[in-house]
């Protein structure tokens, strides 16, 4: 191998059950939480050589003698690995898209392989995580600039909760659940989430914290990166109510999340009656938390919470003057279905979700843990405050922020409609 086949490998070569892992915890995340790639390659050629793009390219030889395999990136030109093996299977390390190129040797140095990735027209599984909503709305635009820019056959797999709001507007995608998918026809499978420990950029080309949550999915698939809105057809698409109303959203997975300030949702909530409009809380739960830290429906909201249809949540949304919430999925889906979004949160920086005159953060004290490389977000502390937690600053990123400062984002919004005091 040549010093600069060297430098760039990311590979490994051995027997056919052999693979190229990452570090541990993103390889573990993998396995637990998309479906498994076919047992072996699913492209077949005349010599033998089996072949795919799925979790990685893949690449098995015969037993009969020695091959030479290797790998290039076609757009740098760059060798990324090259080996000899007899009866062997060769993956990149490297799961987001490459456009890889297939270069296969006999044990005279004849060439007899050479494949350039082409998706035209192929079948393309890509897969996002269950169980959350925020983050497959905000990748799914990916999903679609991905289709356009290769004319392929994609297959979306997803959470079941998810399909309903996306499938009808959508019919040139396949939609699965996990659990249903067949992955032995995909000539290629890519995996968008947030991988906290990929240290050396296994699954992501570059860090998440550092991109944005929606534009890593962007920066996976090899597309333009920049945010793009969904079109989402719904079922029912009338007003629910007649009145000019606002839909509030004041849960989130982690205390971090929320607007930790104890009088800010009840001073949004009288400010917007006080301008003649009807307050609509839409989360799945009225009250939410964990120990001591609880956060409940703010006094003055109506009581819209349960577990709702998706479909039914964004016609509320999308009938509302405006929508004001936290990081969380039901501000990804009032943004997608058009409607003014009022989003307060000092945890994360402002990259990090979708570009909206209504954001909300306050510089003046600590802020955007979240989107820090330094600290990696533990999923199972629902007080994690990675620099102040057990202090008197713990979560002041969100508690220094004031109702006045979240009504000066709500009168920057392009309005639709205005209410009247007192109506």
């Amino acid at each position: 191998m040549d010093n600069g086949a060297k430098r760039n490998a990311d590979l490994q070569s051995g027997d056919s059950d052999t693979h190229a892992a990452p570090s541990a915890a993103p390889q573990t995340d993998i396995i637990k939480n998309y479906p498994a790639p076919a047992a072996r390659a699913t492209q077949a050629d005349s010599t033998g050589i089996r072949f795919d793009f799925n979790r990685g390219c893949r690449v098995t030889v015969p037993e009969d003698q020695d091959y030479t395999v290797t790998l290039r990136d076609l757009d740098t030109q760059n060798i990324l690995f090259r080996a000899t093996t007899r009866g062997g299977t060769i993956q990149s390390s490297k799961k987001f898209y490459v456009r890889f190129g297939i270069e296969v040797e006999d044990s005279g140095a004849n060439r007899l392989f050479s494949h350039a990735v082409d998706l035209t027209g192929r079948d393309v599984m890509i897969a996002l995580p269950v169980g959350t909503l925020g983050d497959p709305i905000a990748w799914f635009p990916y999903v679609l600039k991905f289709q356009r820019q290769h004319q392929c056959n994609v297959t979306c797999v997803m959470g079941a909760q998810i399909i309903p709001l996306l499938a009808a507007g959508h019919p040139h995608i396949v939609f699965s659940t996990p659990e249903a998918i067949d992955t032995s026809r995909f000539y290629a499978t890519y995996y968008i989430g947030l991988f906290f420990d990929d240290a050396e950029h296994h699954w992501q080309p570059t860090d998440f914290r550092l991109v944005g949550l929606h534009r890593t999915a962007g920066y996976i698939l090899g597309v333009d990166p920049s945010e793009e809105r969904l079109s989402l057809v719904l079922p029912d698409e009338t007003r629910p109510i007649p009145e000019p109303y606002v839909c509030i959203a004041v849960q989130a997975s982690t205390h971090a999340k929320k607007w930790n300030n104890p009088h800010g949702w009840s001073g949004v909530v009288r400010a917007l009656k006080d301008r003649g409009y009807r307050v609509i809380c839409i989360d799945r739960e009225a009250t939410h938390g964990a120990g001591l830290a609880w956060t409940h429906m703010p006094h003055g909201a109506e009581d819209h919470t349960g577990a709702v249809p998706l479909v039914e949540r964004a016609r509320w949304l999308r009938h509302a003057t405006g929508f004001i919430g936290v990081s969380s999925g039901l501000a990804w889906l009032a943004w997608s279905v058009g409607t003014p979004v009022v989003m307060i949160s000092g945890f994360t920086h402002p990259a990090n979700e979708f570009d909206t005159p209504g954001r909300v953060i306050n510089w003046h004290v600590c802020n955007s843990c979240w989107n820090d490389v330094r600290h990696r977000f533990d999923h199972g502390d629902y007080l994690w405050c990675p620099r102040h937690q057990g202090t008197d600053r713990h979560f002041e990123c969100s508690r220094l922020i004031t109702s006045d400062q979240v009504m000066g984002a709500w009168d920057r919004l392009p309005i639709r409609e205005a209410a009247h005091p007192g109506s």
